[in-house]
């Protein structure tokens, strides 16, 4: 028996599945970790319990699928990206929490880059904007306020990197300093055309060499756990949006993704050659399948609240106990009643970037009720996300690329037909529901398989991935147009609202 081990580990809980060589799930385990704000815009994982959650739902996952750590051909790895873990050579201890993605304690020192004019340059060899949500800023912050710390880093002493690397780190019990080039092209230290690091980035953002660890293709032989006296190659890694990616089996160049989460995270596929975005969106490494092969790129965008406003209905609001009554409130009206919600609770995201939007519930009439409330915040994530790739579109089609013939889609709010059937709508293209929508972890299953020579190459993968549902779009080009029209209309209103200097409190 030739099975798969993906771990998967995400912001708020670590999840095991285990798959069989033809791609099928055998069983899974999930565990949740506590997280930690220490201050108002910090947030916090202690990497120790990330280590015995992702540790434990392995054995958990194996058990349920009645296999040993002896049965396994491979491990895959996928996390939350930029969070940041510091720890010692020596001993393996961590020398802080780590500083995760959320985490704004260095917007400060971002927005010092950026009036000092170093944000074309860093977009231009990263792909990225100088943001808080990246690593290189983390990295520093720990250099400088754990003692000692950036002494001992320039000595070599003390190791970083993202958790893929902690994971590999603790499964080869200290003997693999390692990240992918996916992981590798999130922090700002990372030259996306050569896919190393950048001695210039480095410097600018002081960040010794000696702390971080090697980039390594995103399959293959990655490095060797040690695991109850048996030794287990591992043999795929990536991060998450890029293995749901990956895992959607969108392979080709056009091809993209949607995960339908607590935010949206959309990726499409650009093939061997970088675009560099004229709509403030990200380019970033899509993977790099063996050291003899070209990296793979792809173009991002992030929507900051989906799902969430959803739970803002039942937490924040009291209008519905859960998601499942959202949803049939909203499908219990034909339409929003003419309301529209802009969820910029925290801003909004690409392609604005506007730190000082905040939500906006417009159209309201004295015939609004709950339902249309609930229809306009789920319709909310299908305009944001039409949005963005419209964004792509425009930077695709500048460079002469493919356009978007369908989009793949996953996570929880995906299982709405009436959400997706809308999506279709509002791109105009086929929205095309995979069968299983932990696309996440899949990408570190296929990943880890291609790597171990379960699967002989990628597009063996594209048979393996297989769709629920495909809804076709119907809405007329004259409609879709006003729609969107109006969705402008509502996020302009929308925009540059907060003010400092009032507090209503």
């Amino acid at each position: 028996m030739a099975l798969i081990a993906a771990l998967d580990q995400g912001t708020s809980s670590s999840r095991t599945l285990i798959l069989d060589e033809q791609g099928r799930v055998l069983a899974s385990a999930q565990r949740e970790f506590a997280q930690h704000y220490p201050q108002p815009g910090w947030v916090e994982h202690d990497p120790l319990d990330i280590w015995a959650t992702q540790s434990a739902t392995l054995s958990e996952a194996l058990a349920r699928a009645g296999a040993g750590l002896s049965d396994l051909a491979g491990i895959g790895i996928t996390n939350q990206r930029e969070t940041v873990a510091l720890w010692e050579r020596a001993s393996g201890a961590p020398l802080a929490n780590a500083i995760v993605w959320q985490d704004r304690r260095t917007a400060p020192i971002c927005a010092e880059l950026e009036v000092k004019g170093h944000a074309p340059e860093l977009q231009r060899r990263t792909g990225l904007l100088p943001d808080a949500y990246f690593s290189a800023t983390k990295l520093a912050w720990l250099l400088d306020h754990v003692p000692g710390a950036r002494a001992r880093a320039e000595r070599g002493e003390l190791a970083a990197g993202t958790i893929d690397s902690w994971l590999v780190w603790k499964l080869s019990g200290g003997q693999s300093h390692v990240t992918d080039v996916s992981n590798a092209s999130r922090t700002l230290l990372c030259n996306i055309h050569t896919g190393e690091w950048d001695d210039d980035l480095l410097a600018l953002l002081r960040v010794p060499r000696a702390v971080l660890p090697t980039i390594v293709p995103n399959c293959g032989a990655i490095a060797t756990a040690h695991l109850g006296g048996l030794s287990i190659p591992i043999t795929g890694m990536a991060g998450d949006q890029q293995a749901a990616l990956f895992g959607q089996a969108c392979l080709q160049p056009g091809m993209a993704k949607n995960t339908y989460g607590t935010g949206c995270f959309a990726l499409q596929h650009t093939a061997t050659q970088p675009v560099r975005s004229q709509q403030r969106l990200l380019t970033t490494v899509a993977w790099k399948l063996g050291a003899d092969q070209p990296l793979h790129y792809a173009l991002e965008g992030s929507v900051f609240i989906a799902g969430a406003a959803v739970q803002w209905l039942r937490d924040g609001l009291g209008l519905v106990r859960s998601a499942q009554e959202a949803q049939e409130l909203a499908d219990s009206v034909q339409g929003s009643g003419g309301v529209l919600l802009v969820p910029a609770f925290t801003g909004l995201g690409a392609p604005h970037w506007d730190a000082q939007a905040r939500g906006l519930l417009i159209g309201i009439t004295r015939g609004t009720t709950a339902a249309h409330v609930a229809r306009a915040t789920i319709d909310s994530m299908a305009y944001q996300s039409a949005e963005l790739f419209a964004a792509m579109q425009a930077d695709v089609a500048a460079q002469g690329g493919p356009p978007l013939c369908e989009l793949r889609v996953d996570g929880g709010a995906a299982v709405n037909d009436r959400l997706m059937q809308f999506q279709a709508d509002l791109l105009g293209v086929p929205v095309v529901r995979s069968a299983q929508l932990q696309s996440t972890a899949m990408g570190a299953a296929y990943l880890a398989g291609l790597g171990a020579g379960l699967w002989p190459d990628a597009q063996t993968l594209s048979a393996l991935w297989a769709p629920e549902r495909r809804f076709e779009p119907t809405m007329s080009a004259d409609e879709r147009g006003a729609r969107m029209a109006r969705w402008h209309r509502a996020v302009e209103r929308a925009r540059d609202w907060a003010d400092d200097q009032v507090n209503d409190a």
